[in-house]
């Protein structure tokens, strides 16, 4: 009996270096912007349709909202591979809305990255970690975000929904850390100022957002269902461990998938990921478990309404 063949194809998000995770906790974190285009070129080349970019100091790793770093990576990114550029606007929680946007509002990417909402984003467990760090401004951060706010308010979304999404023709991936993010994400469709087919990803397993359990993801899809309808398609991070579990459910469940340094250093129990590349294709080997199939970019703009590589800043 031949098996039917599904339509579905699956998207997959790498997220190269993120503002998380410090040079300290892994060799392999790209810092340099050599070492985040050649990071994001090999995650492309290997499977991943959308690559979430941010930028660090490459004297010390320390997270960096210059634009003249994105602009040292995003046009080789571009120039050696198709995958759709999506940037951060998130920065690091410790940054300033202006800082978090200048890299975007110089670019114009096809894609940009775009917190749901403000809320406690605490690295300080890390801390009980005994290591010693490289550099002063490590473990300086992670205490920071103990008293901390990530600020994400209404006008500020209202501002890059308006800057970024209207002005530029940028579209979102709008990430949501717990169930009220759904909501609010609603209330700014049901203005007018989010339209079309929308990417949300589900984040769990960050301190101070909705846990990596199983149950919070069948909840989240269930209020998206019920908020989006078909109208929406649904992707899934998940921090540190919880990472290959949720995102091969979300998988099972008609979800895209998110891997990268950014959420997880490790390949497996006990094994740090010596590349974006080895989750990408430790992700791509589930997926063909599962009998599913991988998006391509072109696909992924397809499916998600984007405006084009050829329509970007740089």
């Amino acid at each position: 009996m031949t098996k039917a063949k599904t339509s579905r194809k699956v998207i997959i998000t790498c997220a190269v270096t993120g503002s998380v995770h410090t040079p300290t906790m892994s060799p392999y974190l790209p810092v340099t912007p050599d070492q985040i285009a050649s990071e994001a070129i090999a995650a492309a080349e290997a499977g991943a349709s959308i690559l979430h970019l941010h930028a660090r100091n490459p004297e010390d790793g320390r997270p960096s909202a210059d634009p003249a770093l994105f602009m040292q990576f995003l046009p080789r990114i571009k120039q050696a591979c198709d995958a759709v550029i999506n940037i951060s606007t998130g920065g690091s929680s410790l940054m300033a809305l202006e800082d978090r946007l200048a890299a975007s509002l110089r670019a114009e990417p096809e894609m940009c990255s775009l917190n749901m909402g403000s809320m406690n984003f605490a690295l300080f467990p890390a801390l009980d970690r005994p290591m010693e760090w490289k550099h002063e401004w490590e473990p300086q951060l992670l205490e920071a975000t103990r008293n901390s706010i990530f600020k994400n308010t209404f006008a500020d979304m209202e501002f890059i929904l308006t800057r970024l999404g209207q002005g530029c023709g940028t579209r979102f991936e709008f990430e949501c850390y717990d169930v009220g993010h759904l909501y609010s994400l609603a209330h700014f469709r049901d203005r007018g100022l989010v339209s079309g087919h929308l990417f949300i990803q589900f984040v769990f397993g960050i301190l101070g957002g909705i846990g990596a359990d199983p149950e919070n993801l069948t909840h989240m899809k269930r209020i998206a269902d019920k908020l989006f309808g078909d109208d929406y398609s649904f992707s899934v991070l998940a921090a540190g461990r919880h990472q290959m579990p949720m995102i091969t459910m979300a998988a099972a469940m008609g979800g895209n998938v998110r891997v990268g340094l950014e959420d997880s250093l490790y390949n497996g129990r006990g094994t740090l990921a010596v590349s974006n590349a080895d989750q990408v294709q430790r992700i791509r080997k589930v997926l063909d478990a599962l009998s599913l199939e991988v998006a391509t970019p072109s696909e992924a703009r397809a499916l998600l309404g984007l405006k084009g590589g050829d329509n970007v800043a740089f």
